[in-house]
């Protein structure tokens, strides 16, 4: 079997003694990925017939991250058997244990189910009535990992006030596994803005900051929304591509993520259009200073286009004239959506500038509406 790599949050776990186990930190600090690595490694060797619950707010999300990471780790291992995998209930057995993937976006998910241990990832998700159903149907031990993006939550009142609590922080420096590209992206961040670099970078308690956009999650894009466009960003090593469709359905915007990944070239980006089964003769408005890429993709038979690229403001002036709705799989668009915000001043003022970070999504929802939305003849805005 491979050599299982951990780090500080792995050892957080076989030493700790009570109850509630909560992981603060950074990004990239191997939270999730290390608490996985304790849970199939560690608490499944040592106990039997037990029941693990891995939750998320959204399934969409769960799916997307822990889950994942759980089954990449189990292949990557060698120890993945097709056989203990119950696919349509989301549940896995090892070592005679069950491990379950729930969502918490709908009530009946909660209670009525009880487990020997639960670990929510991203836990500043939840409700306060989602944690409070979830721990009174938890016997043995509770595990919460989040980015401490929010100045005031229910976390660090009603949970790390508790005499049954372990605390930890852990940032991107506990995690000596990281390429020097990914370390310098985050400690990019001191020269961007303050609160991402003290959230994100150190792991501490962000302060309150003004959101780009207001949104809600949505299911599913209603069958009277009408198709505005497609958007697509470039990105490569640390910047991800992302490609984004969106509608309107009178005063409401709905966005949906197709495409959201590092490393693509424009041959993967050609296969992945095709893939998703889009039509070819659909305009995609790309990021206008790729025109290589633009024509590249064009020659392998998309209907590829440079996008009017205009003041960054211009495009976000348009999105926020709708009801903004985001679909719940749009994983990645969602937490861009929650962290892209505008630039303070020297003066502690809000400026019209957002700060150039959590926009590679977004982006391209600028690009997917800009080239319709300001024609003239169109049709009008949704004027708030």
């Amino acid at each position: 079997m491979k050599e299982i790599r951990t780090n500080k949050v792995y050892n957080h776990l076989v030493n700790a003694e009570k109850k509630i186990i909560v992981e603060q930190g950074g990004t990239r600090s191997g939270k999730t990925y290390n608490i996985l690595l304790w849970l199939i490694f560690y608490y499944s060797v040592n106990n039997k017939k037990k029941t693990v619950t891995i939750a998320r707010k959204t399934f969409p999300s769960v799916r997307a991250t822990a889950m994942r990471d759980f089954f990449d780790i189990l292949r990557e291992h060698n120890i993945y058997r097709e056989q203990y995998h119950h696919k349509s209930n989301h549940e896995y057995f090892l070592n005679g244990n069950r491990f379950e993937f729930i969502s918490l976006d709908q009530p009946t998910k909660i209670r009525g189910r009880k487990r020997d241990l639960l670990f929510v990832n991203e836990a500043n998700e939840l409700y306060f009535e989602d944690w409070q159903q979830l721990i009174f149907r938890t016997t043995e031990r509770i595990i919460i990992d989040y980015n401490p993006s929010d100045e005031y939550h229910w976390i660090y009142d009603k949970v790390l006030t508790r005499d049954d609590v372990e605390f930890y922080v852990t940032t991107y420096k506990d995690n000596p596994f990281l390429s020097s590209s990914i370390v310098s992206e985050i400690e990019r961040l001191k020269n961007i803005d303050d609160n991402y670099w003290r959230v994100y970078g150190l792991g501490e308690r962000g302060a309150s900051r003004s959101l780009v956009f207001n949104f809600q999650t949505t299911k599913q894009i209603p069958e009277t929304a009408r198709l505005i466009g497609r958007g697509l960003d470039f990105g490569y090593s640390n910047d991800s591509t992302a490609l984004v469709e969106t509608y309107i359905d009178g005063d409401d915007m709905y966005v949906n993520e197709l495409m959201y990944r590092t490393g693509m070239t424009n041959q993967d980006i050609a296969r992945e259009l095709q893939k998703l089964g889009l039509d070819r003769r659909d305009e995609i408005w790309c990021d206008s200073a790729e025109p290589k890429s633009i024509e590249e993709i064009h020659r392998m038979g998309f209907n590829t286009k440079p996008t009017y690229k205009g003041a960054i403001t211009i495009g976000i002036d348009m999105i926020r004239r709708y009801r903004l709705y985001a679909t719940e799989n749009s994983v990645n668009l969602i937490k861009e959506l929650r962290n892209y915000k505008y630039i303070e001043d020297k003066n502690g003022q809000l400026t019209n500038k957002p700060i150039d970070a959590f926009n590679h999504a977004i982006d391209a929802l600028r690009y997917s509406i800009v080239n319709k939305l300001s024609r003239p003849r169109y049709g009008t805005y949704a004027i708030r």
